[in-house]
């Protein structure tokens, strides 16, 4: 056990010397990782941001049903059933003609005229269905089981007000969340290839220009692990300090965000509740960061010991 201590000192010694050695290299491969990092982060982050703002809109937007007066409270209740039982539906609250008209004066409440000509008039104000789905993307579901030919009888005309205008909006919505989604995937992917290769040719040419010692090393019976340690360890250096630089570029960004651009949003980036997210899961956030970091380098440096130093692994 105590060799095996001694074993694993020397080579995280000669592991750090390498990285001081290869200054120039390293400072190149940890730039990259760096950004790779970052855009991983960001993503995270952006990806939580977009969620929560998808499920603000989402809570402000319902699927109104607005039942004809012919429309009888038994076949109300019948559709207001129907409707409660889909697996889209988050919650459904049914009001009666009565009920809608209370509602109507209530959200109206500051507009006297409004509310005199309603008073003036034998309510017209119909039954009316609220319908609260889980997400926007099951609005459609929603829409087609109220537009068949049973229950669009049972409504007026331009019911269910999921149409129009605010059909495009949250559309569009939707569509914008999931595109910035898939570029923050295919980001990560390719800078994360990038950062690889640069890693794998760093490692590849740490090797030629050490190949006469690693060869002394051979012949004096140095193990393969103990050959190749060194070079993991270098990656691994890469790696954790891109995870803590990325981590301070992120933090950097919040802080001149609050501060001097004095921004709470970007759109659909609520920069408020990013910031708040990355405090309250800091710690996740970096073992998040460390863990990439230190897989891309390792892996990467795997790879060029196996496919330069041609030693069989044991």
């Amino acid at each position: 056990m105590k060799r095996r201590f001694i074993t694993f000192g020397r080579i995280l010694h000669t592991g750090i010397i390498n990285f001081m050695r290869n200054i120039t290299l390293a400072v190149a491969a940890v730039a990259v990782m760096i950004v790779t990092l970052t855009i991983v982060l960001f993503s995270v982050i952006a990806n939580a941001s977009f969620t929560n703002t998808i499920a603000q809109i989402t809570d402000k937007i319902d699927v109104s049903v607005f039942l004809s007066d012919n429309t009888t409270e038994a076949q109300a209740q019948a559709l207001t059933t129907q409707i409660k039982k889909l697996p889209q539906v988050k919650s459904i609250n049914y009001l009666n003609k009565e009920q809608a008209l209370k509602a109507y004066q209530k959200q109206n409440s500051g507009n006297a005229q409004l509310l005199a000509a309603i008073s003036a008039t034998n309510n017209p104000i119909p039954a009316t269905i609220h319908i609260k789905p889980y997400n926007l993307n099951q609005i459609n579901t929603i829409k087609n089981v109220l537009t068949t030919p049973a229950n669009q009888a049972l409504q007026i005309k331009g019911s269910p007000s999921y149409s129009g205008s605010r059909k495009a909006v949250i559309d569009k919505i939707t569509h914008a969340t999931n595109v910035l989604r898939q570029i923050g995937v295919i980001s990560v992917i390719v800078f994360a290839v990038i950062c690889a290769l640069i890693i794998f040719n760093t490692i590849q040419m740490a090797i030629f220009n050490r190949r006469d010692e690693i060869q002394i090393m051979r012949l004096l019976g140095a193990s393969t692990g103990y050959i190749r340690g060194p070079y993991i360890v270098e990656s691994v250096i890469y790696g954790i300090l891109a995870a803590l630089a990325s981590v301070f570029i992120i933090n950097a960004a919040f802080v001149a965000a609050s501060t001097s651009l004095q921004a709470t949003s970007l759109g659909l980036f609520d920069i408020g509740y990013a910031n708040s997210y990355f405090d309250h899961h800091f710690l996740r956030l970096l073992a998040l960061q460390l863990g990439v970091g230190i897989i891309i380098g390792t892996a990467s440096s795997a790879i060029a010991t196996r496919r330069y130093l041609k030693f069989r692994i044991k």
